[in-house]
Parts: C-alpha cells; structure tokens; sequence
C-alpha cells in the first residue's frame, strides 16, 4: 500500500474518533442540563402501591398512577387495591380523613348450566363477548350469565374461578375491588359490592316473571315479597327487578328466606332476632 494511501485511512480514522469523542461530550453535557428532574416522591409512591400493575386506577400501572397522585390529577386513595392510604397521604404531606368501606367483586346471577335453559350448544371461542356477539349468545336468558370466564381472565389477583356449574366464583379474600372483572362482562353483571354486606339479588333479569320463569329456575320475578318483608326498606323491585340498597339492609334473613326462587343471597346476621321482636 502507498504512503499516501496510508496517511488517508489514518487521518479518516483519527477524524472519526475525534467527532465520536466530540459528539459523546457534546451528548452527555446535553442530558445533564437538559434532563427532567423526577420528583422523588414518584418513587416513594410507587413503593407503597400493591405493584400488580392491574389498570384498576385507570392508569396503565402502578408508576403512571403515583405520578399522577404527586401532579395532583388524583387523589391519594385513587388506587382501588391499596386498604390503607394512610402511608401515600404521609408521603403527599396530607391526612386521610376517612376512607370508604372496601368493595369486592359480586356476580350478580346464580344461574348456571342447571338453572338456566340454554337455546343451543356454543362451540365456538372462550370468550365471552365472542358468545354475546353470536345471536346474543347460548342462553335463553339475554341478562344471564355467559360462562366463558372473561372475568377470570383479566383478574391480576386470581380472586376468580369458574365453577362446574359455568358460574365466577368470586374469592373474597383475595379480592381488591380493582375493577377489572366488571369491565370485562359484556353483560355488566359483576358489581362492586360493600364486603360487609353478604345479602345480594343474584340477578339482573328486568323481564316480567312468566318470561324469567321460562328461561331460568332462580330468576328474579318481580314478586315484591322480599320488599313487603324488608323493615328497614332497603328493597325496592324496579322494572320488574329486586335490588337491595346496601346501606340499609341490616342483614336480618328475612328476604333470604322469603324469596320463593331462592334469588337472594346471603349471611343471616345476630340483628335477626332484635328485628323480629320489633
């Protein structure tokens, strides 16, 4: 190879590593004058979040919603799974002075595979929202329970599983009341329900009780009994539907036990007795 040659690939070289050098120096004095400084109490609050990430909030995981809780977009009892807020609020500098009763997922239908009367076998996806989009799915029933466990699915917390029956059984103790399951029912029949009240109508079923009674064996059918039975009028049938207001029902048993299609559900409580002396 000629000298000249030689001297040409070395100056090309020695000109490359100069503009790298310079470019790095140039590239690292920009990222520190132009870097944005992360509020340290991001990443306290992410610290004290569950991490499961579950979307829950609203936001795609537990660091969107911290940085959401320090700009002040949300409050600090935003996510759904945490019990106590106490520890975030020390963080913000603020006090929580109340917190609400937590919830847990309830599905709202008890008619499964040998209660409901199905109008033709599905073969096709496990998916819920597929089966509704079928001719509005197998069941007889339009406001029953599909069965295909979408809101199994989605659960972060494994708090759900699907019963031989073809129904969700909801794990209370595992569950947070993140949401997710309710979302992801086509049918919008899993509430978030106060974890201190047992009694539920486990069924969304608004049509006339001749109808119901052809299409499911525990379907509410408007008779008004647990109403006329409720001393505290916490049941009210609207739309030919039974529906309890949480806040209250006392838990004495009485709709439980009244109910001739067995559609309320529920842990009698000690107050029964007081009640029924009344």
């Amino acid at each position: 190879m000629e000298a000249g040659s030689l001297n040409v690939i070395i100056n090309a070289i020695g000109l490359l590593a100069f503009l790298g050098i310079t470019f790095g120096i140039g590239l690292a004095v920009a990222s520190r004058k132009l870097a944005v400084k992360s509020d340290p109490r991001i990443d306290e609050i992410e610290e004290l979040l569950p991490g499961a990430n579950c979307g829950g909030c609203g936001y795609p995981g537990c660091r969107g919603l911290a940085e959401a809780i320090v700009s002040g977009k949300v409050p600090v009892t935003a996510c759904p799974v945490t019990k106590d807020h106490s520890p975030i609020a020390k963080v913000m500098g603020i006090e929580v002075t109340s917190s609400e009763e937590r919830k847990i997922a309830r599905v709202r239908c008890a008619g499964g595979n040998k209660e409901a009367v199905k109008r033709f076998i599905y073969l096709g996806v496990e998916d819920c929202s597929a089966a509704q989009n079928l001719a509005g799915g197998p069941k007889a029933c339009a406001f029953g329970c599909l069965g295909l466990g979408n809101c199994a699915k989605v659960c972060p917390f494994g708090a759900i599983t699907m019963s031989d029956n073809g129904l969700p059984v909801v794990d209370e103790e595992k569950c947070t009341g993140c949401g997710l399951c309710t979302k992801a029912c086509p049918r919008g029949l899993i509430t978030l329900w106060p974890a201190g009240k047992s009694v539920t109508v486990l069924c969304m079923n608004q049509n006339k009780g001749a109808e119901v009674r052809k299409v499911c064996k525990v379907g509410c059918i408007g008779c008004r009994l647990c109403e006329k039975q409720c001393p505290t009028g916490a049941i009210t049938v609207e739309n030919n539907l039974a529906r309890i207001n949480p806040e209250l029902c006392i838990e004495c048993g009485r709709c439980v036990e009244k109910c001739p299609m067995k559609t309320i559900k529920g842990e009698i409580k000690q107050e029964r007795e007081v009640i029924l002396k009344k």
